[in-house]
């Protein structure tokens, strides 16, 4: 027995819900399109989970953050779904994949036939079990990936106000996570391998200003060293961390954010693999031409970069949804995937956005001990990524549109002293031709067609923008 559709969604994460609504937009008919999800619930915005599902006052509830709303969109609740058609399927594992048959088999024995399939499977948290750590099932060790995760952390939480939690791992999870815990008046001490905090984003210089802004909160960081074993109650829970080096830390829960990885496998020896995830081009489409991949799993080209990258965000995995849909329903108006990577967070009173890629030499900038600073990655000559903390929504897209024009930068001591004015100054100017080159006290166009006048108006909006950078941060500040 089973079903046959034109369209389905094999996931119900992010990615899921926006292919949904990219879908919807374009016109398919009722009965087309099926999601299927081995969670119980349609697709959410995950970010949610280690935000404001955590809080302690008015935490955030389903069906408040169903996709689409993380992106000012509809939200797609399950009476959405129903009324325009789509087949949600929930609570069911693909057990296995045949793409030259174009069917997936179920775990309840049900055969679901394709004309065309999107691989939106995400990733899975990795677990200490896999780098051999034993103890594992004791109810007070906490992973963070989905909501049932979320409603179990929660629930250990609630019981742990005023105790100790140990975080395992200094990346996004563990950061956002140890940030929720502090707000639930739990006390947390973070444990991870690597010399400081976002070690694959951030240099030592900003990490040290979050690592010293959590100390203020309470928090204390053990790094350089990692998990050995746990020791547990009569009941099986967990009391304390034993580490590598010997330390031990009591612990009433213990929390683990140590990375992901990609959910291949129904897919493995079927179609192209890469980066750890499922190779696409630029129309998000797999070594298979009915076979689609969106989301944590694709390994698309960044064409900024020009070369294959992986990329574990959400606005990628919204981005590359609405781009796979649009080449499957309009695919001769529909170019490749041009993503600019973006990476942000928000905990506390911080809010930090980053763009492009932090390869090559770092410049820094702003005012650490105000909370407004950030960072440009300067790769053969040429800006390739920008960092920004406590700026505004203008700052913010000032730095992304800087990041994607790639301009040349030759001083690095200038670059510094205009700091953030430079990214404001550069998209204040008329999008320009030919690249853009900062130079010791000018930016000038190369090879304008009228040299001294192109470098005059250039230079006048660059130091009108710097100046008044310099005069809004003053006020702003004092």
């Amino acid at each position: 027995m089973g079903r046959a559709f034109v369209y389905v969604i094999l996931g119900g994460g992010v990615a899921a819900g926006y292919a949904a609504l990219e879908f919807s937009r374009r016109g398919i008919s009722r009965g087309e399109l099926c999601i299927i999800s081995e969670e119980p619930v349609a697709p959410y915005e995950r970010p949610a989970l280690s935000k404001g599902f955590l809080l302690p006052e008015a935490p955030a509830r389903l069906p408040s953050f169903h996709t689409c709303v993380g992106a000012n969109e509809e939200r797609l609740t399950p009476k959405w779904y129903k009324e325009h058609g789509i087949e949600l399927v929930l609570g069911t594992r693909v057990k296995s994949a045949d793409v030259k048959r174009k069917t997936l088999l179920t775990a309840t024995g049900e055969t679901i036939s394709y004309k065309i399939l999107i691989i939106a499977t995400g990733a899975r948290a990795l677990k200490l079990e896999e780098f051999g750590v034993n103890g594992l099932d004791a109810e007070n060790i906490c992973y963070l990936r989905d909501l049932a995760d979320a409603t179990r952390l929660v629930g250990v939480m609630q019981s742990c106000a005023e105790k100790n939690a140990v975080v395992i791992g200094g990346g996004y999870i563990g950061m956002e996570c140890a940030a929720s815990l502090v707000i639930n008046k739990i006390n947390v001490t973070m444990v991870f391998p690597e010399a400081h905090c976002m070690a694959r984003l951030f240099t030592p210089k900003i990490s040290s200003y979050y690592e010293d802004f959590y100390k203020s909160k309470g928090v204390k960081f053990i790094k350089g060293t990692v998990l050995s074993s746990f020791e547990n109650d009569s009941s099986g829970k967990v009391t304390a961390v034993i580490l590598r080096d010997g330390t031990r830390l009591p612990a009433d829960m213990v929390v683990v954010g140590i990375g992901i990885r990609p959910n291949t496998g129904l897919f493995e020896g079927q179609i192209t693999l890469e980066k750890g995830g499922i190779k696409v081009n630029g129309r998000m489409q797999t070594s298979n031409n009915s076979v689609y991949a969106i989301g944590d799993v694709a390994a698309f080209p960044v064409k900024l970069f020009g070369e294959i990258r992986r990329l574990e965000h959400v606005d990628s995995a919204r981005k590359s949804a609405r781009h796979a849909v649009a080449a499957i329903m309009s695919p001769d108006k529909t170019g490749d995937f041009d993503y600019l990577p973006f990476f942000y967070s928000r905990v506390f009173t911080l809010s930090w956005q980053f763009y492009g890629d932090n390869v090559g030499e770092v410049v820094h900038y702003g005012d650490f001990s105000a909370g407004i600073f950030g960072a440009y990655w300067i790769n053969k000559g040429q800006l390739v990524g920008a960092f920004l903390e406590g700026g505004t929504k203008e700052e913010y897209e000032a730095i992304a549109k800087a990041t994607r024009l790639r301009p040349m930068v030759k001083d690095m001591i200038e670059l510094e002293r205009q700091g953030l004015g430079f990214a404001l100054s550069i998209t204040q100017q008329p999008t320009p031709p030919q690249p853009v080159e900062i130079t010791s006290s000018t930016l000038a166009l190369e090879k304008p067609m009228y040299a001294w006048h192109a470098t005059a108006g250039v230079v006048l909006a660059a130091s009108i923008a710097v100046f008044a950078y310099w005069y809004g941060r003053r006020r702003r500040r004092w």
